[in-house]
């Protein structure tokens, strides 16, 4: 099986007018027709917004999109383990990664996260839903921007939001030329990084001037370099065309927002 991880700087569907570049790469690193999509709100503590800007973003593309909200367990019928592991692709949200993890390791989901990406589900992710997945990120969940613990699923350490957020910049420099964080990635919004494996496989970006850069610790120096980026093209192959499944679907996402969780 095919391990893939897309990491994002941010952005995508969660930020006006969003990237829907990067909510076709998502369904098209699975290689399927009609992917099976899960988003884990987990980060942001299952905000309702990222959950109706994630609908909106995927009920009408040719998937299969459902919400896994770990804050209102009661709603879920499916037993955990077989809704994870049933996926072709996971996309995990923005928020504070810390919250993330402790979250996510009380209810076992990152080894079964771990699980389904042995098996070969897709798991990408934004912001902290990015930095989750390697050994180390940046986070400001405490305020200042600091290394957190990720899964370690990728090797290194991987920073975000360098275009909109430019005080996590010099903390990450910093922080990997003193030789607290292994090295890494930086990404600003829009950009991002798929691995296959461990190993970048292409970098991407679906906005003019976005980009991801390599920062190293050599000689005892921090040495950040830009790395070249694959420019996305204007998405629109993959959205559903038969009317009768949109209707569907469309009732489905009623019945969603109904209780504030799909799935």
């Amino acid at each position: 099986m095919t391990r893939t991880i897309l990491a994002l700087g941010g952005g995508g569907f969660t930020t006006p007018p969003g990237d829907p570049a990067l909510d076709e790469l998502v369904l098209e690193l699975t290689g399927r027709r009609e992917p099976r999509v899960l988003f884990l709100p987990t980060a942001s503590g299952d905000a309702g917004e990222q959950v109706h800007r994630f609908l909106d973003a995927f009920v009408h593309r040719a998937c299969k999109a459902k919400v896994l909200s770990l804050f209102r367990l009661r709603d879920q019928r499916l037993p955990l383990r077989d809704l994870i592991l049933a996926q072709d692709a996971i996309y995990v949200g923005g928020g504070s990664m810390r919250n993330l993890i402790a979250l996510w390791r009380e209810h076992g989901v990152d080894e079964l996260l771990r699980e389904a990406w042995g098996r070969g589900t897709v798991l990408a992710g934004l912001s902290a839903g990015a930095m989750c997945w390697f050994e180390q990120g940046v986070t400001r969940s405490a305020g200042a921007a600091a290394g957190a613990p990720g899964l370690g699923l990728l090797p290194g350490s991987f920073s975000v939001h360098r275009d909109s957020e430019p005080e996590r910049r010099p903390a990450y420099l910093e922080a990997v030329g003193a030789g607290a964080l292994p090295d890494g990635w930086i990404a600003d919004d829009g950009a991002g990084l798929v691995f296959s494996g461990g190993e970048v496989a292409r970098v991407v970006s679906a906005r003019p001037g976005a980009g991801v850069a390599r920062v190293e610790r050599i000689a005892g120096t921090v040495v950040e370099r830009e790395l070249p980026a694959e420019r996305l093209g204007t998405p629109g192959t993959r959205v559903v065309q038969d009317a009768a499944v949109r209707e569907l679907r469309a009732v489905r996402e009623l019945r969603a927002r109904g209780t504030g969780v799909r799935g």
